[in-house]
């Protein structure tokens, strides 16, 4: 089903603690950024407005972005996107959900999410399922009933395989995440 839509939000979810990393993912600074400003710029270059962020385990204020707080962000990811999703303006028709933890995906991969015209679209790098997703306003009650645990979106998608459009974002950055300090001193060699 190809959607049309001209409103399509972002979400960023930044609320973790970074337990292994041993500092907030969202502080992390790569060439004088934090990744959660980084965040917001992917969001916002891939063309989606407004940008929501769900911080949690750190008091972050972003400059451009709506900064919502998950006071339950240690039960993990899912409270986050219950959150996130709440906080969207009504006008939003999608949202292109991000990690504030994958700082080389480009805001191409998102604007190729948002010209699929899906319903729901899935970031491929390398035929792998990774994030962002964008998912439709329609979809939002079941995608936060299903988010519990350390998981997002990954139930609902796993319900409805006959929604999910595949975006190929090869060339348009690299998923990895920062978990660790030795992902966190890649970051550092890579930038």
């Amino acid at each position: 089903m190809s959607v049309r839509r001209s409103r399509v939000a972002g979400l960023l979810l930044a609320a973790g603690e970074g337990s292994r990393l041993g500092t907030p993912k969202a502080l992390v600074e790569h060439e004088g950024e934090r990744l959660v400003d980084r965040g917001v710029r992917l969001l916002e270059e891939g063309g989606c407005h407004p940008v929501v962020v769900v911080v949690g385990a750190a008091t972050v204020q972003v400059r451009g972005a709506v900064v919502v707080r998950n006071p339950d962000w240690r039960s993990g990811m899912g409270s986050s996107l219950r959150v996130g999703l709440a906080a969207l303006p009504e006008q939003a028709e999608a949202v292109v959900v991000a990690l504030v933890d994958q700082p080389f995906i480009r805001p191409e991969a998102v604007r190729a999410l948002v010209a699929s015209g899906a319903r729901l679209a899935v970031a491929t790098y390398g035929g792998r399922r990774r994030n962002p997703v964008l998912l439709s306003r329609g979809d939002f009650a079941e995608v936060a009933r299903l988010a519990v645990g350390d998981v997002g979106a990954r139930p609902f998608i796993k319900a409805h395989p006959e929604l999910v459009t595949e975006v190929p974002c090869d060339g348009l950055g690299d998923p990895a995440d920062i978990d660790t300090p030795a992902d966190l001193g890649r970051l550092s060699r890579e930038g």
